[in-house]
């Protein structure tokens, strides 16, 4: 089986935020029956130098269409950073997924090796499309996507090692 940077890259993106989904679907859930405003567990941090939930989810997804688009050699959406509540974050997930399924396979070919320019703090960074997935996108999609999870389950919400994961 030969595997490639899509393989690497859009069906993690799509487990991983649909797994976000079903967290962030326990984290209303609690909300409601514990009769906690929901606006509170969605501006929990973990340490008051960190991004609240909603933002942790934002970056989350933006990472996912971010990089897809950029292995495929095209450009990322820009979306406004507008969600306040469970169900605007989860249509925020909901949009992400659809958008990097829509990716074809063959859009992927040579991302390996495809120059890949991103905005750091107003200063373009150049990357190689491996280097970049690898060491860059995976650790940070996956470091947002584990600390939405970990808000939610310092505030109580409970859920374990398979919510984040899902089965294999």
């Amino acid at each position: 089986m030969q595997t490639s940077m899509y393989t690497f890259s859009v069906p993690v993106f799509v487990k991983t935020l649909g797994n976000l989904s079903a967290i962030l679907a326990k984290g209303a859930a609690f909300a409601e029956q514990k009769k906690i405003d929901p606006s509170v567990l969605l501006n929990m941090r973990l340490a008051p130098d960190m991004f609240p939930l909603l933002r942790q989810v934002r970056i989350a997804c933006d990472f996912a269409k971010g990089a897809t688009a950029r292995l495929a050699g095209g450009e990322p959406p820009q979306w406004e950073d507008n969600e306040t509540t469970f169900a605007d974050l989860q249509a925020r997930i909901a949009r992400t997924i659809a958008f990097v399924q829509d990716f074809d396979t063959t859009r992927f070919e040579g991302a390996e090796s495809r120059k890949v320019t991103i905005t750091m703090r107003g200063e373009p960074v150049e990357y190689v499309g491996l280097p970049y997935l690898a060491h860059a996108v995976l650790p940070n999609f996956f470091f947002h996507a584990t600390t939405a999870y970990d808000i939610l389950r310092h505030a109580g919400v409970e859920l374990g090692k398979r919510d984040f994961i899902g089965t294999v």
